[in-house]
């Protein structure tokens, strides 16, 4: 695993696996330790991903201090190059313990349990009902079968709290102690074949939950398959082929037809389709020629292509993601709150209702009788189920969004898509392609190409995609001997020694130019939609540039499909009002945001959310970085390349729109899941703890702590494998 470089002014992140943890008390153990070190400002263990999420001033704290927090709580941290691959070996290596061990304990298990009840099984030898034999076929299940949980109880016991091991540890250890207690003539009854069935039961159980919170990674481990190991580099001339990680950005590389792109580059030579799917989504091949951008792990389809690596490792747009992934399955949904406070103090309220439920009865009926509802009670009620509930659907839907295209960065972003009652779309480059053209021009006095002639090199030094599309009409244009670009309101600047202004009716009011006498034209042009920039050469009219941009094919039934699932929708841009009009009317989109400096889109986004709306804010991910900030969820939008990865709570990696009510969508049925999740989980424990504890005791039906192992394990499994089916939901 690569650690984060340092930086003397940027918080560090640090998400690192831990291994140990077995169960959401665990978690908690080690994100309270986390969080008291000094210099951490947050600090998030997720159970299921079984990984730490910290960010901390690298000033007040350092990466071995915080590894060794983690390694005195009792668990152990991985970090080491390849963790990816050490993880899943380590995964592999557990789940052939349990196997080795689940098996072991079920023969064990059965041979005491057949040795137990002699009535039951009369043609069984009798040596199988020897009190001696039983002790030493029950002693191994008790102390190498369950030995996890008895290091789990002592680690607890250590940082003076309580947790799942803690209740299987002391239950299971009564049954068998007072079961030794009679074998040396002290006690009354053997109870070896209930503390071994627990223990085999709640490893099996460990077992299946293992197996299946490693399917819940599928979206990670897919993604890091996908990188390439080897390139082949020219350098001096020869072409070698060497490890991915040798390759240095500024390396050119050749990538035959059929071949992964070994790195995010430019291409240099060479004609050809790349299949950019496995990170984009998009399957239609994108056609890259010289100066295009390609991306690491796409595939090669037709043609040989020559690049130049731009960013290897870590900095690739693929490492991006997988690291904004990781992130996003390590983190915490606000809904998990409640589970974990309620798991903060289960354990020891368990272990008081079990010991009150225990001196009821044997002051009631028997001591015998009171041992069975102490051990039942304590082992009903791990809270297993209640720490898998909200980060297996986490990690499930955020891997799902991924393959789609969708980076959602965390569980609070997810939780919060679903709440959204109103999206303000930036127009430029979001509801429209980005790509405006000029439609009319109209020159006062000049002839045509002079007067484009004289714009176009006037907005030779602008970065503006309407500058871009003046630009675009003239073949020659020369650099201005001054240039002052107004934000929001045009340009201004000096070509062959005359003044030239283009902008918007603001920018000439301030230069004093009037173009009252042509209002009529620029209404008629702004009716059809288009943006229209105003020309003054030496404080004089000189003409009109009207430029239209192409709305993308999917912005109108996208807008009409969140108005269909009760979102309102809004337009935001610097055109003026009748512009603007017109393009929301092509979109069907009702309430307009216009003449909206890019410095003012946050306060309009502030505007509604003191209204009392969720409001999620759709843009470029870059000009629009306020105003996503100030959003109650920011939505980036843009190709894989371009995207800015660290702005927006959600990156839709696709330049489609559609992405959004699909990122609405997932949220939605995600959040469906969590409190499916939670639902069961905890209607598991209020209704299974009471009957445990001998409420229906007086009605004849007492829980047999057997049957209580069997039904804690299954609800662990059954919240994880209700995440899982979260795999077959279509975006």
């Amino acid at each position: 695993m690569k650690l984060p470089k340092s930086s003397p002014t940027a918080p560090e992140k640090l998400t690192v696996p831990i291994q140990g943890m077995h169960c959401a008390s665990c978690a908690l153990k080690i994100e309270s330790v986390l969080k008291g070190l000094p210099g951490v400002q947050s600090a998030s263990v997720n159970y299921a991903t079984e990984k730490a999420s910290v960010s901390f001033d690298q000033q007040k704290t350092t990466i071995d201090a915080i590894l060794s927090a983690i390694s005195k709580t009792g668990y152990k941290p991985v970090v080491q190059e390849g963790a990816h691959d050490h993880e899943k070996a380590a995964r592999a290596r557990d789940i052939a313990d349990l196997k080795r061990k689940v098996s072991i304990g079920a023969v064990l298990s059965a041979i005491v349990f057949l040795g137990s009840f002699p009535e039951w099984f009369p043609f069984l030898p009798t040596i199988l009902s020897n009190p001696l034999l039983l002790l030493v076929l029950a002693t191994p299940v008790q102390f190498w079968v369950g030995f996890s949980f008895y290091r789990g109880f002592f680690l607890a016991l250590r940082n003076h709290t309580a947790d799942m091991n803690t209740l299987i540890a002391v239950g299971t250890s009564a049954a068998y102690l007072y079961s030794v207690a009679t074998v040396l003539g002290f006690g009354s009854q053997l109870y070896f074949d209930t503390a071994a069935i627990i223990i085999t039961l709640i490893l099996l159980g460990r077992l299946f939950e293992s197996i299946a919170k490693g399917k819940t990674s599928e979206a990670i481990r897919a993604l890091v398959g996908l990188q390439p190991k080897t390139a082949t580099v020219i350098r001096a001339g020869k072409h070698l082929n060497i490890p991915i990680s040798e390759v240095i950005v500024g390396d050119i590389l050749l990538v035959k037809p059929g071949e992964k792109i070994p790195v995010d580059g430019l291409v240099v030579a060479g004609l050809s389709s790349v299949d950019e799917s496995m990170v984009t989504g998009e399957s239609i091949p994108v056609e890259k020629t010289v100066g295009a951008k390609v991306i690491g792990a796409t595939i090669n389809s037709t043609g040989s292509l020559t690049i130049r690596a731009t960013a290897v490792g870590a900095a690739t747009v693929l490492s991006s993601i997988i690291r904004l992934v990781e992130e996003a399955q390590s983190s915490k949904a606000p809904i998990q709150r409640l589970a974990d406070k309620v798991s903060s103090y289960f354990v020891p309220a368990v272990i008081v209702i079990a010991l009150v439920s225990a001196l009821f009865w044997s002051v009631n009926l028997t001591p015998i009788f009171a041992l069975t509802i102490f051990i039942a009670v304590l082992i009903i009620a791990c809270p297993c189920a209640l720490g898998l509930a909200t980060p297996t659907a986490i990690m499930i839907g955020t891997g799902v969004g991924a393959q789609h295209g969708i980076l959602i960065k965390g569980g609070e972003a997810l939780e919060t898509a679903h709440k959204i009652q109103s999206i303000i779309f930036d127009k430029t480059g979001t509801l429209t392609l980005g790509k405006p053209q000029v439609t009319d021009v109209l020159s006062f006095a000049l002839p045509e190409k002079e007067f484009l002639h004289l714009a176009a090199s006037a907005e030779a030094h602008s970065e503006h995609p309407l500058a871009q599309a003046i630009l675009a009409r003239s073949s020659h244009p020369i650099s201005p001997s001054s240039f002052k670009a107004v934000p929001g309101h045009g340009i201004t600047a000096t070509v062959s020694g005359k003044k030239i202004a283009i902008g918007n009716t603001a920018l000439m009011s301030q230069l004093k130019v009037s173009f009252s006498p042509y209002t009529k034209e620029i209404q008629s042009l702004e009716s059809q939609g288009k943006t229209v920039a105003l020309v003054a050469i030496d404080s004089q009219p000189a003409g009109l540039i009207a430029i239209a941009d192409t709305i993308k094919p999917s912005a109108p039934d996208t807008v009409a499909a969140l108005q269909k699932i009760g979102v309102s929708v809004y337009m935001i841009t610097g055109d003026n009002h009748r512009t603007a009009q017109a393009i929301a009317s092509q979109l069907g989109i009702h309430q307009v945001l216009a003449n909206i400096l890019p410095g003012q889109k946050a306060a309009e986004v502030k505007k509604l959310q003191k209204a009392g709306q969720v409001v999620a804010m759709v843009g470029d991910g870059i000009n629009d970085a306020p105003a996503l900030a100030q959003a109650d969820l920011g939505i980036a939008i843009g190709s894989g390349t371009d995207v800015a990865l660290e702005t927006g709570q959600i990156v839709l990696i696709r330049n489609d729109l559609r992405d959004v009510l699909s990122a609405i969508r997932l949220s939605r049925y995600t959040i469906k899941k969590i409190r499916q999740n939670l639902f069961w989980a905890f209607a598991y424990n209020v209704v299974l703890i009471p009957v445990a504890a001998g409420v229906l005791v007086p009605f004849g039906f007492q829980l047999n702590p057997i049957l209580a192992a069997a039904a804690m394990a299954f609800s662990s499994v059954s919240v994880v494998a209700n995440s899982l089916l979260m795999k077959r939901f279509r975006l």
